[in-house]
């Protein structure tokens, strides 16, 4: 690689000075007067092999410089002479058509190629960079194996209805022959639809640990890029990786990066995103009766996604991810308080009383926050007044003890809480 960028500094220093010379082309009737007129103070006279003709490059006695071509190097000369010019003459060998015509295409060639190296990551990085240029078109699919640590269901609370609706998927991955006897169709995608938060993503690990099949992780927007045609390989790459390691799960998250409704584009129907997605569509379509690979995905806008993705036969479930209830809320507590001691005066219950709307990821960052209050003031366990503190902080914010207030401030606040009366 870094041969291929000396080369191409090389060959530039030899063209690009010609390329953006300073030097301004004159006509024959200016030249003329430049001599007549003793205006040329050097010149170089530089003649074409074999033939009289040749170009003269010079420069005036105000300091500018200038080329013609001409037809007779040697009249050019006398005249020059007789001007009293400081005339050099210059013999120019003959370029071969590599020198003329392909050194320059090889050039461009070569610094389009360390460009893209660029791009994709940078030089200098040895062999990985290469590697990274040859996988540009590769899916960026995590996958995880056995060895990986597995997610349960029961490490995911709160989500009775839906763990029960998932079940049936993992029924699918399991014993798929005994719904094949019958004729039915294992269904090819589960779109997981909800708020941010509320447990979409360890639901579908929760669905592959708990089927014990190999599970292919990867974000929507992981597809697009600005180069054309890159996602709609990435989705190639990934199903020919999923139809390897069948029964799988391969799991999309933040769908609606990438399967956004077609048409609404500045590019028209060659935008890369819709390539990408027309991929997709073709790939899911793909899926023979016995391929037991079951595609699903999580959104939290399935109003801007494309019709064609959420027909039968391409994302035949639809679960509906909700925020947690009562009792959810307190499960979940119970879920995230697990590792962190608490002390006797705690009450999970009253704490999921007091959290109406919360969701999981809003509960889990909860104790989070009260934990750190409690490591702040050099305490072994955490209080329902370090859960207090930390409800305060996570919904209005740190409280403002510094803060005065003047004398006119607490009687307006006075009147307006005596309104609320």
């Amino acid at each position: 690689m870094s041969a291929l960028l000396i080369l191409a500094l090389v060959v530039a220093f030899i063209y690009l000075p010609n390329m953006f010379s300073s030097q301004f082309t004159v006509s024959n009737q200016q030249f003329e007067k430049y001599i007549e007129n003793r205006e040329i103070a050097t010149a170089v006279i530089s003649q074409n092999a074999e033939v009289p003709t040749g170009s003269v490059s010079f420069e005036l006695k105000s300091g500018e410089n200038g080329r013609i071509y001409v037809s007779d190097v040697t009249e050019v000369e006398q005249a020059l002479d007789k001007s009293g010019a400081d005339v050099t003459m210059r013999n120019v060998s003959k370029q071969g058509i590599f020198e003329s015509v392909l050194l320059p295409i090889i050039l461009c060639i070569v610094i389009m190629f360390v460009f893209m190296m660029l791009l994709n990551g940078g030089i200098g990085q040895g062999g990985g960079s290469n590697a990274r240029m040859m996988n540009f078109g590769k899916s960026r699919a995590h996958m995880s194996v056995d060895s990986d640590k597995k997610i349960r269901f029961a490490d995911v609370a709160g989500l009775k209805e839906e763990k029960e609706e998932l079940t049936e998927i993992v029924d699918f991955l399991k014993e798929p022959d005994k719904y094949l006897r019958l004729g039915a169709r294992i269904p090819k995608g589960v779109l997981l639809v909800g708020p941010p938060g509320t447990g979409k993503t360890l639901m579908a690990k929760a669905v592959a640990g708990e089927a014990g099949v190999p599970f292919f992780s990867i974000s929507g927007s992981d597809f697009v890029e600005m180069f054309v045609g890159v996602g709609a390989s990435r989705v190639r790459d990934m199903f020919e990786d999923a139809k390897q390691n069948a029964p799988c799960i391969v799991f999309i998250d933040e769908i609606d990066a990438v399967a956004r409704r077609r048409g609404t584009g500045m590019g028209g129907g060659h935008d890369e995103r819709e390539q990408t997605l027309n991929q997709l569509l073709v790939e899911m379509d793909g899926f023979g009766p016995n391929e037991n690979i079951i595609v699903m995905a999580a959104t939290n806008r399935v109003d801007i996604l494309d019709p064609a993705i959420l027909r039968p036969g391409r994302f035949d479930r639809r679960v509906a991810v909700g925020r947690p209830d009562k009792q959810g809320r307190e499960d979940i507590l119970k879920v995230h308080a697990k590792g962190k001691p608490l002390a006797d005066d705690v009450d999970l219950k009253a704490i999921a009383q007091t959290t109406a709307g919360f969701t999981g990821a809003d509960l889990e960052n909860l104790l989070n926050e009260a934990a750190i209050h409690a490591a702040g003031e050099n305490r072994a366990f955490l209080k329902q007044a370090d859960i207090k503190d930390a409800f305060v902080k996570v919904g209005i914010g740190k409280e403002k003890k510094s803060r005065v207030i003047s004398e006119k401030e607490r009687r307006i606040t006075a009147y307006h809480e005596a309104g609320h009366a």
